[in-house]
């Protein structure tokens, strides 16, 4: 059975801050509230921390829109994923780790519409085994039972396998309590380092690691 190597999808193999930075700036344009108000969304917004419908319920107080909480957000999610991108070479990366003999997939909290659109729009697709998102499993990270959905998803098994991703307590701890071994993407945003296996500052330079370890035999 081959090695798994299961990724985290926002701010991991997709850069999502910058796809909700453009949102907030169309959606702030669109009602002209101004930049002050993008700045505004960017900050309430956390880096994704805050749940979106508590999110869009203080958008929607701040600003007086009409509209309900629950059709901005069904709108977000419908925008959201044509403005997301993938890290240059990361759809190469996944390509080179599957050819080395690795099963890869991802699990990600969300709400599945926006969820897997982002992975069918940036062609993550079609560059991995298998993915679980929590809207959609009715678990989350990390919660252990969406990693074994992964693996399962993936034709592959948790034991021996690695969890990458930048969340030190849904991707790290989570990963390490579903019997994983964890990298850490370091995104420099001053959250304490957790107790992963290894820290890197870029998801291309955690595939070529696991690629050197499968070329190294201490993966399985």
């Amino acid at each position: 059975m081959p090695p798994l190597a299961l990724f985290d999808l926002d701010n991991t193999l997709i850069d999502r801050l910058g796809a909700f930075r453009l949102w907030a700036a169309e959606f702030a344009a669109g009602r002209g509230l101004g930049q002050d108000a993008v700045r505004w969304l960017v900050r309430l917004d956390a880096d994704g921390s805050v749940p979106m419908d508590v999110f869009f319920a203080r958008v929607r107080e701040r600003f007086g829109l009409a509209e309900p909480v629950g059709e901005l957000w069904r709108d977000y999610r419908g925008r959201l994923p044509y403005l997301v991108e993938c890290r240059g070479g990361v759809l190469a990366g996944l390509d080179r780790l599957r050819a080395a003999g690795w099963a890869v997939g991802i699990v990600t909290n969300g709400m599945a519409d926006n969820q897997t659109g982002k992975i069918r729009r940036t062609g993550l697709a079609g560059r991995v085994d298998g993915w679980a998102i929590s809207g959609a499993e009715g678990v989350r990270k990390p919660d252990t039972r969406l990693f074994e959905i992964a693996a399962v998803r993936c034709g592959a098994v948790l034991e021996g396998g690695w969890m990458v991703g930048d969340d030190p307590d849904k991707d790290v701890a989570g990963g390490h309590a579903a019997g994983l071994r964890t990298i850490w993407i370091d995104r420099g945003t001053g959250v304490p380092a957790p107790t992963a296996d290894l820290a890197v500052d870029d998801v291309l330079a955690a595939v070529e690691a696991l690629i050197r370890m499968s070329g190294g035999g201490d993966a399985r």
